[in-house]
């Protein structure tokens, strides 16, 4: 039997699982305000008069609002010179009031009012005249950019990621911290779930145990979980039918939590019982992908070099080429922070320079149709020094969590 795996019941497992948040603070003013003075600089560089910043991970960002988007206009509007203001149904300014972590003035709209020409209107206040260059939030859905884009004439809008990925790429020693700690929190609950399985246990069982361990670490729950079995296992993202394990299987486990908004992902594949030689085979030859794309992040090499490494190595192994199966059928990797997948992205044509402070997954999934799959994920941060692993990489098929 694969070390670590199968020997526990559930309670047991939970039992050995502990709050692990202690200590861990949520990003303070100070670094909201030295985000915000980072974006207006680049926007004065640049022309930009203001962005408008939209419900969700750039929001929050910026100005520590927790707000998920709708149908309902919620902002901020940053200028590139003087305070933001914030945008929000009349009925929800007293939370908007209560999430906001950067002080800004408050403008609503009734509901029957328009949330765009309030925008437009908020613009003019600032004294943004009407020929301005005017940022838009990349998030935001294309009926609300066309209610703008319709009554903002004379404005010239583009995408506001030229200024928000600059700052949202480069994580700081506070982001990295939260970042550490969720993946530390979830690692523990890859072994916790792991030492569970037994023979006829659902992927359902195993998914809903994995909830619990991560409320018992300390998180809200798991932001997401992938449990597959077998041949599942070949279907990156899943199937819709659960499975039930049996000897010799193929275990995929892909799941994570967040910590004051920051993310955790990583996946461990190993065999429930005894690894065939094909098993074992494409298993070291999936470490040895990550491994090279690990060892390919070099300061100032384009990100689309990191998914050439990992596939130069599975070509090298019999594997691809390309996309074709079996083999590697996705980017080897995405960034992470706020968002469990951000930019910029480790795969071809993303010429994005490496540059400190940029985290990113590394997971060269192999799938071999109708047998299984293996992916193996960490993620790495690059460092004045070059990359650096959040989580150790799995030991082995034998041992996968290095337990010996």
């Amino acid at each position: 039997m694969t070390v670590g795996v199968g020997g526990k019941t559930p309670e047991q497992a939970l039992a050995g699982l502990t709050n692990m948040t202690a200590g861990m603070e949520p990003i303070g003013l100070g670094e909201y305000q030295a985000r915000i003075a980072k974006a207006q600089g680049l926007m004065r560089e640049q022309g930009l008069a203001a962005l408008y910043l939209d419900a969700g991970s750039n929001l929050r960002y910026f100005t520590g609002v927790k707000w998920s988007p709708s149908e309902r206009m919620v902002g901020a509007v940053l200028p590139a010179n003087g305070a933001l203001a914030y945008i929000a149904p009349a009925f929800e300014e007293g939370t908007i009031r209560d999430f906001r972590e950067v002080e800004g003035g408050i403008h609503t709209w009734q509901e029957h009012e328009s949330p765009y020409r309030l925008l437009l209107e908020v613009l003019g206040g600032m004294g943004i005249a009407p020929d301005a260059v005017v940022g838009l939030c990349p998030s935001l859905a294309f009926f609300m950019f066309d209610g703008i884009r319709r009554l903002g004439s004379g404005y010239e809008f583009v995408d506001a990621a030229r200024v928000i990925d600059p700052c949202r790429f480069h994580k700081s020693t506070a982001e990295l911290a939260l970042m550490q700690q969720a993946k530390d929190m979830t690692l523990e609950v890859h072994k916790a779930a792991a030492s569970i399985l037994r023979e006829g246990i659902s992927t359902l069982e195993v998914a809903e145990f994995i909830h619990q361990a991560h409320r018992k670490v300390g998180a809200p729950g798991s932001t997401f979980c992938i449990v597959l079995f077998g041949e599942a296992s070949a279907f990156p993202h899943g199937v819709k039918h659960a499975q039930v394990l049996k000897e010799g299987d193929m275990v995929l486990i892909d799941t994570g939590c967040q910590l004051h908004g920051y993310q955790s992902d990583i996946t461990r594949s190993y065999v429930f019982g005894t690894p065939s030689e094909r098993q074992r085979a494409f298993w070291s030859l999936e470490k040895a992908a990550q491994q090279a794309a690990f060892d390919a992040a070099r300061l100032g090499a384009p990100c689309g070099s990191v998914d050439a490494a990992a596939r130069r190595c599975l070509e090298a192994g019999g594997l691809g080429p390309g996309y074709q199966l079996p083999g590697l059928p996705h980017r080897t990797g995405h960034g992470i922070g706020l968002d469990i997948h951000e930019g910029p992205y480790l795969v071809r044509g993303d010429e994005t320079p490496l540059a400190e402070g940029m985290c990113f997954s590394n997971e060269p999934m192999i799938c071999v149709p109708g047998e299984f799959g293996i992916r193996l994920e960490d993620h790495f941060y690059m460092t004045a020094e070059g990359p650096r692993w959040f989580t150790r990489p799995s030991h082995s098929i034998d041992d996968p969590f290095g337990l010996v």
